[in-house]
């Protein structure tokens, strides 16, 4: 893919300007791109799964590793580029024209995948909640490589009792993996966005036993949706959750950000049984 025409000469060619509605800020630095590619480890012959794809500068680079992508764009002005690239990487590149929100990742890849993308800002962190609290685990997707805001990628991997810590920490925590796999300035970005971004790298692990999506779900919203005031008060409304912290010695005076993950499984599973 070497003779591919610059993105830059893409971009011109086709008109293309990121779009603040639909939160694009365009990637081009190539180097910076394949360091993202490589993130999830060898991908030749990996099925991936990408959101948001733009002119095609991160998909470019996922087909260089080898990769077969299903890529989803929601903004109909890229597909004429994305549907050249599909020319240049035969059978290795299905573009669906679509809101991500709306598309099921795994049927639309077939099998098991890793989900790689640049999302774009005003509709990432709901596409991560859907990937964390699917029903099936270990889920259809072998890892999540995700471009975030710094803030928003701080969340999902902070500990307790920091300012960053809360209910994303907690989704993103309890059965997988997180961790910062490493942080974009925002001079690589075409506009540069007024904020610093950062790529996070979630890998699966197995679920605790005895513990559902659904009580994590209700504890974390419960917990953090009033997260300065104490357990007793924020928790009041889940039934049987004070009885919990009793039985397994948890302060209810303390507030959500000092619980830890494993105190939330702990809670999470006493009121399952």
């Amino acid at each position: 893919m070497s003779d591919l025409p610059p993105l830059r000469e893409v971009i011109a060619r086709h008109g293309l300007s990121a779009l603040k509605a639909l939160g694009q800020n365009f990637l081009l630095d190539e180097q910076l791109l394949d360091r993202i590619a490589r993130v999830p480890g060898p991908l030749d012959g990996a099925a991936v799964f990408e959101v948001g794809p733009g002119p095609g500068g991160l998909t470019r680079a996922l087909l260089r590793a080898g990769a077969e992508v299903v890529a989803v764009e929601h903004d109909p002005r890229c597909l004429p580029a994305l549907a050249e690239l599909a020319g240049w990487a035969p059978g290795r590149l299905r573009v669906i024209a679509g809101d991500a929100l709306r598309i099921d990742g795994a049927a639309a890849l077939g099998r098991p995948g890793h989900v790689v993308a640049n999302l774009p800002y005003n509709v990432g962190t709901a596409l991560l909640v859907g990937w964390l609290t699917l029903a099936d685990w270990p889920p259809w997707w072998r890892s999540l490589t995700l471009m975030f805001q710094k803030e928003v990628a701080d969340r999902i991997v902070a500990r307790p009792d920091t300012d960053a810590y809360g209910r994303l920490a907690v989704l993103a925590q309890w059965r997988a993996q997180a961790r910062i796999a490493l942080p974009v300035h925002r001079s690589a970005f075409t506009p540069p966005p007024k904020v610093m971004s950062a790529v996070v790298h979630i890998v699966p692990a197995e679920a605790p036993p005895g513990v559902s999506v659904r009580r994590i779900e209700a504890l974390t919203a419960a917990a953090f949706g009033q997260r300065r005031k104490m357990l007793r008060q924020s928790l009041k409304g889940v039934p049987g959750a004070l009885d919990a912290l009793a039985a397994l010695g948890i302060d209810p005076t303390r507030r959500a950000e000092t619980v830890t993950v494993e105190e939330f499984v702990a809670l999470a599973r006493a009121l399952h049984a």
